[in-house]
């Protein structure tokens, strides 16, 4: 008789609930530490071209630089807040 619905259905209206708590939690968490890939230059082996990418762009390519946070290897803008009086 039970076997067409689902287990968590037929469970208690409180256990779902806490599942369902522990399901959002564990979304939002995730979301909270994504963050965007660093840019590098690159390094050619062949003929030392530089190219700035967030992957190597391929066989052959050495890092050239550290990570930039900003996009297209520029600096992070810095944003300056001025209290209002």
């Amino acid at each position: 008789m039970f076997r067409s619905i689902p287990r968590l259905a037929r469970a208690h209206p409180a256990r779902r609930a806490a599942w369902g708590l522990c399901a959002a939690t564990a979304l939002l968490a995730s979301l909270a530490q994504a963050a965007p890939a660093p840019w590098y230059y690159w390094r050619s082996k062949v003929d030392g071209a530089r190219v700035c990418a967030q992957v190597s762009p391929g066989h052959g390519w050495v890092r050239d630089s550290a990570a930039y946070d900003g996009a297209g290897c520029q600096p992070r803008p810095k944003v300056y807040v001025i209290p209002m009086r």
